[in-house]
């Protein structure tokens, strides 16, 4: 596999692992607004690249017919294999940011929001809904022409959900249907980045990766654990999410070893 990488403080760290595995790779950075990579590397085989950094990278693997390039995913929230078992799953709300100024009440508790797709206009987060609003507003006041790629649009898709209290959280890395490694990255309030998992959480992702078989050859899956027992969060771009404290050897191997 020719693995490509965007030079990032993760990537780095990937590279380093690359190298023990003995695995050649090139590190490159995106040209801002275009997308085109610098220095342009030289593609031995369009069916054997890889490609780590950016969501946006996916553009370039699209543009240059690259496979697997990068694994896109499905919005989670449209999976029905995971609805039962969904973190505010069921009284979650699904509004286009152009109808949030009339369609949010402003008056209520504060909601948990984040775009559906896995395109990373902005990170989900807790706000008032008064702050919702004038979120919305403001990228409503943009011409649509004028608002760069990745950034929150007119018509993006949201999720908005009733904050639960979680204890902890986990992120794991899923390859062919097998999960490879995984890392905590939440305790509580705390942010803590530790190579661990309770045996009940990972018997739970498991459950959901083979609950929806063929979601994606290579996918990241983060669940945690409420008051109300284990739940899914979401799902993210195995390509573009950090790496927290998880065994880079193992996803290296795990991908690079892919069959067509």
């Amino acid at each position: 596999m020719q693995w490509i990488l965007q030079q990032f403080e993760d990537t780095e760290r990937l590279a380093q692992a690359l190298e023990k595995l003995g695995i050649a790779y090139s590190m490159h950075k995106v040209v801002p607004f275009v997308g085109e990579l610098y220095p342009e590397p030289t593609i031995a085989d369009k069916n054997r690249v890889v490609l780590f950094g950016s969501y946006t990278l996916w553009r370039y693997a699209q543009a240059k017919n690259l496979s697997p390039g990068v694994f896109k995913i499905r919005p989670f929230v449209h999976e029905a294999a995971w609805h039962p078992y969904l973190l505010n799953g069921a009284d979650a709300l699904f509004m286009t940011l152009k109808n949030i100024p009339n369609d949010l009440p402003p008056e209520g508790p504060d909601l948990f929001f984040r775009p559906v797709s896995d395109s990373k206009e902005v990170a989900g987060s807790v706000k008032s809904r008064p702050e919702i609003i004038a979120m919305a507003e403001k990228v409503l006041s943009i011409d649509p022409a004028e608002i760069p790629g990745g950034s929150l649009e007119h018509e993006t898709d949201l999720m908005l959900t009733q904050p639960v209290k979680i204890q902890k959280e986990w992120r794991l890395w899923v390859v062919d249907g097998r999960i490879v490694t995984y890392s905590m990255y939440k305790e509580g309030r705390r942010v803590v980045y530790r190579p661990e998992i309770d045996e009940d959480a990972l018997a739970f992702a498991q459950h959901l990766v083979n609950a929806n078989p063929g979601y994606a050859r290579a996918f990241v899956i983060d669940v945690c654990r409420t008051a109300d027992g284990l739940k899914m969060i979401e799902t993210n771009c195995i390509n573009a999410a950090g790496f927290y404290a998880a065994d880079l050897l193992k996803i290296a191997d795990a991908i690079d070893r892919l069959k067509e």
